[in-house]
């Protein structure tokens, strides 16, 4: 028993001599993802909601994007994982499957799509994405090819 403490103390004072000044920074392939210091995925690091009314934003459409429809379709969201494997199957770039990536999006079908639902999508009232929102992000997603 006194061999135990023995060898549970001087694990103790070996660990208090790390030298943790001349580390190497851990990157987040470092970090295993279900510790308490991982990384947060992209899509719920969403930006923050703009101040003002939402009925008459003219807020920034990329902004409103990722605060709005982030959570399912920034890098890793659900959103972004089905719409790639379906432009996969149909022959387009995995790359395609981000919606900011899109060179074939129109500010109507967006617009018809939120507002509607497709697929595994549900449509979005009023108080998810007031119409002056819906309008500053389709127009960027339409803008996003330029």
């Amino acid at each position: 028993m006194k061999r135990i403490a023995i060898l549970f103390l001087s694990g103790l004072v070996l660990a208090g001599c790390n030298d943790s000044d001349n580390a190497p920074e851990k990157t987040a392939a470092d970090i295993p993802i279900n510790s308490p210091g991982a990384m947060v995925p992209q899509y719920q690091m969403r930006a923050a909601l703009p101040d003002g009314d939402r009925t008459t934003s003219t807020a920034d459409g990329e902004v409103l994007f990722s605060n709005r429809c982030g959570a399912c379709h920034l890098p890793g969201g659900m959103g972004t994982n089905l719409l790639t494997k379906q432009r996969v199957e149909a022959g387009y770039p995995p790359e395609s499957g981000l919606l900011a990536n899109r060179t074939d999006l129109t500010a109507q079908y967006v617009i018809e799509v939120v507002r509607h639902g497709k697929v595994a999508m549900p449509p979005q009232t009023r108080v998810d994405v007031t119409d002056a929102e819906l309008a500053q992000i389709a127009a960027y997603l339409e803008g996003a090819k330029e």
